[in-house]
């Protein structure tokens, strides 16, 4: 599983960050995933290894212009692009009528491609090739979402060093003993479920939308993988804030991750202010999370990709 950060910065583009979108590949797949389409999302797509005629699916999080400006360039350009691979948009109610009024015509035909829109509801489950989503609500100015991504269970795997215990070395027959048919092998009937593997529990992640309260995603929380969320204050600062915004601080952030057991955590949607040439420098996030979380920590960069390996570690390449 990897990941692909085309945009980390919150609210607005800076020179070191431009705002959110995030891509999603799985293993042996041939497409891959968008979360969030902020502003100049086409460019940024151009200048990492994804290709926009390879995207299948985009989530969007919430309608807050920077997570969502993205996407009229980006539709326009996979037609000029001539990648007339059918395209899914999930998103908040209001999401098809800011496509339908930039393109006028509803059924988009005249893109050269079939574009399905689904306004989504808070709860709802989406059942892909490789993974589940669900569609869990944060607290936000706005109708904001988080998307829970269960990776598929691996169940018919074979005990070959079992299997050549026995003599038998791979052959079409372990195939058949893949599809749950007994076999025959010198004289010997073998059943199917003497030969099988534990079921490997699939890879689980969070890729949230802007949020005041990490803990409202409560027992999704639970040990899982790897989250992925904004952190866009440290605490001082937004103490400080003469008008206050529902946003996650770092401290909010480490201590939430902590309670539930998260095995991995990155940081994104990182407020201006913390920048290489600003006297608040970006350690000062990764720092306050970090006297809350002990367990593997990163905050995202632009074009910075991870793999979340099957050990459930994750890795930065």
């Amino acid at each position: 599983m990897k990941l692909t950060f085309l945009g980390t910065s919150a609210g607005k583009p800076t020179t070191e960050r431009n705002v959110s979108a995030l891509g999603l590949e799985f293993d042996q797949d041939n497409k891959w995933y968008l979360f969030d389409c902020g502003e100049a999302t086409q460019h940024q797509i151009m200048r990492s290894s994804l290709r926009v005629g390879k995207l299948g699916t985009i989530f969007i999080t919430h309608l807050h212009g920077d997570h969502y400006y993205g996407l009229l360039g980006l539709l326009s350009s996979k037609k000029l692009d001539k990648a007339f691979n059918p395209l899914t948009i999930y998103g908040p109610k209001g999401i098809r009528t800011f496509i339908g009024c930039a393109f006028a015509d509803l059924s988009f035909e005249h893109l050269g491609y079939h574009l399905k829109i689904i306004e989504y509801e808070a709860g709802e489950t989406f059942i892909f090739d490789r993974f589940t989503v669900k569609v869990l609500p944060l607290v936000h100015s706005v109708e904001s979402v988080a998307f829970y991504i269960k990776e598929n269970n691996t169940s018919n795997r074979l005990n070959e060093a079992k299997l050549r215990a026995e003599g038998l070395e791979p052959s079409p027959l372990y195939g058949e003993l893949k599809r749950g048919k007994s076999i025959v092998f010198q004289g010997k009937k073998l059943e199917p479920e003497a030969f099988m593997l534990d079921p490997v529990q699939g890879r689980s992640l969070i890729i949230a939308g802007d949020n005041s309260r990490p803990s409202v995603l409560g027992n999704y929380l639970d040990n899982l993988d790897l989250l992925v969320h904004e952190c866009t204050y440290t605490q001082g600062i937004y103490d400080h804030l003469p008008e206050k915004v529902l946003h996650t601080t770092a401290k909010d952030l480490g201590e939430a991750a902590e309670e539930k057991g998260v095995k991995n955590l990155i940081a994104t949607h990182i407020n201006p202010r913390y920048s290489k040439n600003s006297k608040l420098g970006i350690e000062m996030i990764y720092n306050e999370i970090r006297e809350g979380y002990s367990g593997r920590l990163f905050i995202a960069n632009d074009f910075d990709v991870y793999m979340v390996g099957k050990d459930r570690v994750v890795r930065k390449v």
